[in-house]
């Protein structure tokens, strides 16, 4: 399946990828490599007119961090999340305190998902 994206959003991607959170460099040192099952991941990856923070094509997942961008942005996220699902995306959502302190339970996660959908 291949993902369009709007091509304005490449330079804000690089952007984003450049001034990372916390948290965002947390789970990419995780993804980073092909270290989950072996799955490559793109960070800040630039879907249609948004940009998630991590996406694998081979698993057609989505992961969000949700942190203080995402406060009292619920109606967007959900009109977000519905455009990536009608995509045929999976989207996996972290709060951004339990990636921080807890990232063996959100890889636990990440790793029953894979596991479960695997083609």
């Amino acid at each position: 399946m291949e993902i369009h994206y709007n091509p304005k959003l490449k330079q804000l991607s690089r952007n984003l990828r450049n001034q990372s959170t916390l948290a965002e460099v947390l789970l990419w040192v995780q993804l980073n490599k092909k270290q989950r099952s072996g799955y490559k991941f793109n960070r800040q990856k630039p879907i249609g007119n948004y940009i998630v923070d991590f996406y694998c094509s081979e698993l057609n997942l989505v992961i969000e961090i949700d942190g203080e961008s995402h406060y009292n942005k619920e109606v967007h996220d959900k009109r977000r999340q519905l455009y990536l699902e009608s995509l045929g995306l999976r989207v996996i959502r972290f709060d951004d305190d339990q990636v921080k302190q807890d990232m063996d339970g959100v890889l636990s996660t990440l790793d029953s998902w894979i596991e479960n959908n695997e083609s």
